[in-house]
């Protein structure tokens, strides 16, 4: 049995650590099965350094033909699973083709690296940045190892940031105005508005107001949307009155919420929306919907 068991381990066990890994912020991942995984965190243009260790099984003789470790960005749509599309692809080869007795170390170093991208774990997709490790073997088989790490990248305030101002109206019956005080928000803001009841001649029993994200995945006929409702604010229970005005003031900072992602590599955006919603005392459901930008600011820490 202990043959048997030996058999089918690797030939090598493989290990991978950052120059900075113990001083670097880590961020939870939710991997397939369920498990939570602390993974390091970058920025597009740093420098992504380590050492990878490879240790031969019980001392045995491991024949190569070579070893490397690439840096990829990395596609993946649920619907096509186990299918990546790579849109950042560097390789660094780490030694010739050999024998491997004890452990051996090898340092690596990619510098200033572009991702444009954030790490991004969705409904239908995700993205991913991973190290991926290939002791390089013919007949016995490549033995790869992965290692996962997170991106996220800052940016300033816009220079431009209007506010939104809207009406909602059903002819001769309702008539409402609403406005927030601006249409582009970072993940840790608060949403400030107002809400105007010009015309009211239907009875209103209460109005919600949600924040809903909007993932398009695919192109064309293929185009998957799923749409979450993140939250939801009650914002008035009982009818209101002519010249009546409800504020509104909306934290984001409890809420899971990444940055807005538009057409990232042709293949998937996450937008966000506003929506106001209104029922009235026959159930009868009203909407207006509103999209906002989110972004990353700088001085966010998580």
């Amino acid at each position: 049995m202990n043959f048997l068991l030996g058999a089918f381990k690797p030939a090598c066990n493989i290990s991978i650590t950052f120059t900075d890994g113990k001083n670097r912020k880590q961020v939870p991942i939710k991997k397939d099965n369920g498990q939570i995984l602390m993974n390091p965190l970058f920025q597009s243009q740093e420098t992504i350094a380590g050492k990878i260790h490879i240790d031969s099984y019980q001392g045995k003789k491991v024949e190569h033909n070579g070893v490397k470790v690439e840096l990829l960005g990395q596609i993946e749509m649920y619907f096509d699973r186990g299918n990546f599309y790579d849109f950042t692809s560097l390789v660094r080869e780490l030694d010739v083709p050999g024998e491997i007795y004890e452990r051996k170390t090898y340092p690596f170093e990619f510098s200033s690296v572009e991702m444009p991208y954030e790490t991004y774990n969705g409904v239908n997709v995700r993205l991913r940045y991973v190290l991926k490790v290939t002791v390089t073997r013919g007949y016995a088989g490549s033995i790869v190892e992965y290692q996962d790490f997170v991106v996220r990248n800052y940016v300033p305030p816009p220079p431009i940031n209007n506010s939104i101002k809207m009406e909602v109206g059903i002819e001769d019956c309702l008539h409402i105005e609403f406005e927030y005080n601006k249409s582009k928000y970072h993940l840790k803001d608060v949403i400030l508005g107002k809400i105007y009841f010009l015309l009211v001649r239907i009875k209103i029993k209460n109005m919600d107001l949600e924040i809903r994200r909007r993932e398009s995945t695919g192109a064309g006929a293929n185009t998957h949307v799923e749409t979450e409702t993140l939250a939801k604010f009650e914002l008035m229970d009982g009818a209101p009155v002519r010249g009546e005005s409800i504020p509104v003031r909306v934290f984001l900072t409890p809420y899971d919420l990444t940055p807005t992602h538009t057409n990232i590599n042709n293949k998937f955006s996450v937008k966000y929306y506003l929506n106001l919603v209104l029922v009235d005392e026959e159930d009868r459901r009203y909407f207006k919907q509103q999209e906002i930008t989110l972004y990353r600011l700088k001085e966010e820490t998580s």
